[in-house]
């Protein structure tokens, strides 16, 4: 099954000039969510870790399967003041503006490993940013995984030095 099929590009969303892909319509289609779980999962084996850290909210799309599958532990990345408890921040940079995300100040703990799963790989600045505040926990992040990356932005040169997997290309 050719994932990127079944992907809708929309132009000029949410600016003139960018194409969004948009995966609703993967997610829509039972075959093809399945199909690219499984191939975001596959990418993991072999890999040991703790975690898998999932940024709000297409990570929680993702990762919570994989977690499931791999009975592993979930860790949500929720936007600033999402979460109840007490929270690390980190500001990052946006294709089209800035954000804050967060991450509950427990849940992790020095020598944990984890691996983080989203939708899109852009700029990179999310991913960046969750693995700032993870090793501030002490963690250690062992894979970076995406469905999506887009190559022309270059996300992945800001993440240089871990390993990252995608799954789709544009």
């Amino acid at each position: 099954m050719e994932l990127k099929d079944k992907i809708r590009s929309i132009p000029d969303y949410p600016e003139k000039g960018v194409i969004f892909r948009d995966i609703t319509t993967l997610l829509k289609d039972p075959a093809g969510m399945i199909a690219a779980v499984d191939q975001m999962q596959k990418k993991l084996e072999g890999l040991e870790f703790d975690f898998i850290l999932g940024p709000e909210s297409r990570g929680f799309i993702f990762g919570m399967p994989i977690a499931y599958n791999l009975k592993k532990g979930f860790i949500p990345i929720r936007k600033k003041g999402k979460l109840p408890a007490e929270v690390i921040s980190k500001d990052y940079a946006l294709e089209y503006g800035t954000a804050t995300i967060e991450m509950h100040k427990d849940a992790l703990q020095p020598g944990q490993k984890v691996v983080l799963v989203d939708d899109l790989l852009a700029t990179g600045g999310t991913a960046k940013a969750i693995v700032e505040m993870a090793e501030s926990m002490g963690a250690e992040v062992v894979s970076l995984n995406f469905l999506i990356e887009l190559d022309f932005l270059n996300g992945r040169s800001v993440l240089d030095g871990y390993q990252v997997e995608t799954v789709i290309h544009y």
